[in-house]
This record gives structure tokens, sequence and C-alpha cells, in this order.
């Protein structure tokens, strides 16, 4: 196993998308900076301008997902984006190479 992939797709409202990137940015940015076992954090949006976010997140094992989970930048966004999601698909995987 070279990697623990964590894609999570969320919908949220079109007026509130603006927002929603925004905060997921910074939480982005903070996971990479800040915590030696996230590798990647990518933060897209469909091309097809549908409400649409994935959350491409690359870590070095389980456990570093888990200590994300327990960052205050994890904190701050899980609190900004309540309410916002308005469906949610997460995908667990182990990165072959």
């Amino acid at each position: 196993m070279d990697a623990y992939v964590v894609i999570a797709e969320v919908t949220v409202p079109s007026d509130r998308l603006a927002e929603f990137i925004a905060h997921s940015l910074e939480d982005s940015r903070d996971s990479v900076a800040n915590e030696p076992g996230c590798r990647q954090f990518d933060v897209d949006v469909a091309a097809d301008g549908s409400p649409t976010v994935v959350l491409y997140e690359v870590y070095d094992s389980r456990a570093a997902f888990e200590a994300h989970l327990q960052t205050p930048h994890f904190f701050r966004w899980r609190d900004a984006t309540q309410g916002l999601i308005t469906a949610t698909r997460i995908s667990y995987l182990h990165r072959q190479r």
C-alpha cells in the first residue's frame, strides 16, 4: 500500500458554492502545510457548472487521515460548512503502485 486516499464528492446549494470552496481551500492549505502525513489535498469543482465539489485527499496512512480529523483547521472547516452539504459520497481507497 502506497497511500490512503479519501475522495469526498459533495453537493452544496449553488448560492453557497463559493463560500464552501473558500472554506475547503483553507482546510486544504492548512492540511498540506501542517500535517506531515497529508501528501495532497485538492479541491475540485464540477466542469459542468453543477454545485458539486470533490475533495481529493492523499495521506501516508489511515492513521494520518484519522489525525487530520482531530486538527483545529478541520474543526473550523466542519463548523463553517455544517448545513451546507446537501449530499455526500465518500470513498476510501488504498493507492497501489
